[in-house]
C-alpha cells in the first residue's frame, strides 16, 4: 500500500438515491445519501422521476460529501461510479457526472459493479466490523437480486445459486402491498413482525433444485392467503397484521438459511457475508448471528448504512481498482444489466 494516503470519491446512481462518498484508502471520511421520497405516491420507483431527481441531486450531494470529508475536488485521486446493473437513466446521470469530473480533473475513472460493491462493503475499514478472509460466501440479497456468491477473492467471484424469477425483497414489498401497507413496504413487515408469533400461519416453502430460490409463488401463496381470509372477516388483516408479517418473514428467513446450509455443505466454507437492502431487515440479521453458535460459521453482517444503497460501498471497490491501476477511458458505458 502506498505510504501517500488516496482520496477518492465515489458516486451511487443505481435507483432512486443519488449517493457520494470520500474515502481515505479504505477509511469513510463521507458517506451521503439524498433519497427520494415522489416514489412513495406511485407504490414503487418512477425511472422518469428517479432520472430527474438524481439530475437535482447530484451536484449538492457531491459538494456536501466533499466538504464533510475535509477534501477539495483537488486532492482527488480518483472517481468511482456505479456502472450498473440498475436504472438506465439513473445510471447514466452518475456515469455522465463521474466522466465530466475525472475529465476536468485529470484524474483515472473507475467503475463499478453495484452488486460486487454489496459484497465488499465488508471491506470498508470500520471500527468493530471484522472483515472476512478469503474464500468466503455471501447471500446478496436486495430488491432485484438474490444471490449466493463465492467470493475466493477481489476479483473472482462465482453465482452459485440464484432467484429463478422474483428477488426476495419484491416478496417482502408486494407483501407489504397486499396488506396495504405503504411503499417502501420491506421495513415495515419487519417493524410488525418484532411484536407478532412467527409460527402463526403456515407458509409452503418453494421446492427448488440445487442453490436457486424462487419467490413467485410464495407470493402468490400469499395473495391466496389474504383474499380467503378477508372474504371471511373484512378486519383479518388489521386484526392479525403482527401475526401475518412475522409468518412471512419467518418463511423467507427459512428459504435463505435452508440454502445457505446447502451451500456451506457443498463447498466447505464456513464464512458467510450478507450484503444488499434486505440485509437491513433485523430478523435476517439475527438469524445469521444465530447461527454462528447453531452451525459452528463466522458470520459477518454490515455496518447498517452500508445496507441499502450508498456510495461507500462503491468506494470501496474503486479503491481495490485503483491499487490495481483498473481504470477506464471516458467511452466506458452504463448497462442496466452486467455480469457479476
Amino acid at each position: 500500500m502506498s505510504e501517500k494516503p488516496i482520496y477518492l470519491l465515489a458516486i451511487e446512481s443505481s435507483c432512486d438515491d443519488t449517493a457520494a462518498a470520500v474515502l481515505e484508502n479504505d477509511k469513510v471520511l463521507s458517506n451521503l445519501v439524498a433519497r427520494q421520497h415522489i416514489h412513495e405516491a406511485y407504490g414503487g420507483v418512477v425511472p422518469e422521476l428517479a432520472s430527474r431527481a438524481h439530475q437535482q441531486n447530484i451536484v449538492p450531494v457531491v459538494d456536501a460529501a466533499l466538504k464533510k470529508a475535509g477534501i477539495s475536488k483537488n486532492q482527488l485521486n480518483a472517481i468511482a461510479f456505479t456502472q450498473g446493473p440498475g436504472l438506465m437513466g439513473s445510471l447514466l446521470v452518475g456515469s455522465s457526472f463521474a466522466k465530466s469530473m475525472s475529465i476536468a480533473l485529470n484524474i483515472p475513472l473507475i467503475a463499478v459493479h453495484h452488486m460486487q460493491a454489496h459484497i465488499f462493503a465488508h471491506f470498508i475499514d470500520e471500527p468493530g466490523f471484522d472483515k472476512p478472509t478469503f474464500p468466503f460466501l455471501t447471500l446478496t440479497i436486495s430488491g432485484g437480486h438474490t444471490q449466493i456468491v463465492k467470493v475466493s477473492n477481489f476479483s473472482s467471484l462465482e453465482i452459485i445459486g440464484e432467484t429463478t424469477d422474483d428477488a426476495v425483497g419484491e416478496a417482502f414489498d408486494k407483501t407489504a402491498k397486499i396488506l396495504g401497507l405503504p411503499y417502501p413496504g420491506g421495513p415495515l413487515i419487519d417493524q410488525f413482525a418484532k411484536e407478532g408469533n412467527p409460527k402463526a400461519y403456515s407458509f409452503t416453502k418453494p421446492k427448488v433444485d440445487g442453490l436457486d430460490f424462487s419467490f413467485s409463488g410464495l407470493k402468490t401463496q400469499i395473495l391466496y392467503f389474504i383474499q380467503k381470509n378477508t372474504q371471511q372477516n373484512p378486519n383479518f388483516v388489521d386484526e392479525n397484521k403482527a401475526d401475518i408479517c412475522a409468518s412471512v418473514q419467518h418463511t423467507i428467513i427459512e428459504i435463505l438459511m435452508d440454502k445457505l446450509k446447502l451451500a456451506v455443505n457443498q463447498t466447505g466454507i464456513r464464512q458467510i457475508a450478507i450484503g444488499g437492502g434486505v440485509s437491513a431487515n433485523s430478523g435476517i440479521r439475527q438469524t445469521l448471528k444465530d447461527a454462528e453458535q447453531k452451525y459452528g460459521w463466522k458470520t459477518f453482517i454490515p455496518k447498517f448504512e452500508y445496507t441499502t444503497d450508498n456510495a461507500a460501498m462503491i468506494g470501496i471497490v474503486g479503491y481495490q481498482k485503483f491499487l490495481a491501476q483498473d481504470f477506464e477511458t471516458s467511452s466506458v458505458v452504463s448497462k442496466a444489466r452486467i455480469e457479476l
